[in-house]
């Protein structure tokens, strides 16, 4: 069964609602490492965004998603707005003019997203950033289409990969970021983009557990 845009619209929600339970925590992080901001910009962004969305009039998931980014792009500070808001927007691109989205629509949207992020924030794998919980995850869903499993089941696959990849971010040097200004001090330190990447494809995962 496809996702609606109805669908959607609960899972941004259900982000906002995480991200808002975990700001403390995500600053926390941030504080060890960065400029302990990551979960009130979070929070912030995800604010706007809902705000935007409950007066958006559409049958279009790719303007819902387009709509977050920018709005994520406008309040969210530090790095997290241009790559978050780059991450919704690639979403919002590759699911243009759809009213639903099929599991073969979810994985190429992802893989867009995940790519613009890579892009964007010049990261690889290993470099203590939140593609270290995105790439798994992506890669860990694809795999799971491929073996032919059911939607949710692949999704939580993918959200999974995600917690290990953010769990494998804390003996990481950050080589990107204000992290990597520590050098070896960064070590030690689950990464707080990493984190937030995991929050949001969980709640994917929890918010579509009935699709199949």
């Amino acid at each position: 069964m496809p996702l609606t845009q109805e669908a959607v619209r609960a899972w941004l929600q259900r982000c906002a609602a995480v991200l808002e339970e975990n700001r403390d925590y995500l600053t926390q992080l941030d504080a060890a490492i960065g400029d302990a901001d990551h979960g009130v910009n979070m929070d912030r962004g995800f604010k706007a965004a809902m705000t935007k969305l409950a007066s958006l009039d559409t049958q279009d998931i790719g303007t819902v998603f387009k709509t977050v980014g920018m709005a994520l792009v406008s309040t969210v500070g530090g790095a997290g707005g241009p790559l978050y808001g780059t991450f919704f927007l690639q979403l919002g691109v590759k699911t243009t003019n759809k009213q639903e989205l099929t599991p073969q629509d979810w994985a190429e949207a992802l893989e867009a997203a995940v790519n613009g992020v890579i892009a964007r924030g010049q990261a690889r794998p290993g470099d203590k950033t939140m593609v270290d919980a995105l790439l798994p995850a992506l890669e860990a869903y694809k795999a799971a289409l491929q073996e032919g499993v059911p939607f949710s089941e692949a999704l939580a696959r993918s959200a999974a990969a995600a917690e290990e990849g953010m769990k494998a971010t804390i003996p990481m040097v950050a080589k990107k970021g204000r992290a990597s200004y520590l050098g070896e001090r960064s070590a030690g330190h689950q990464d707080p983009g990493a984190t937030s990447s995991y929050l949001i494809l969980r709640a994917a995962a929890e918010s579509w557990a009935g699709a199949t």
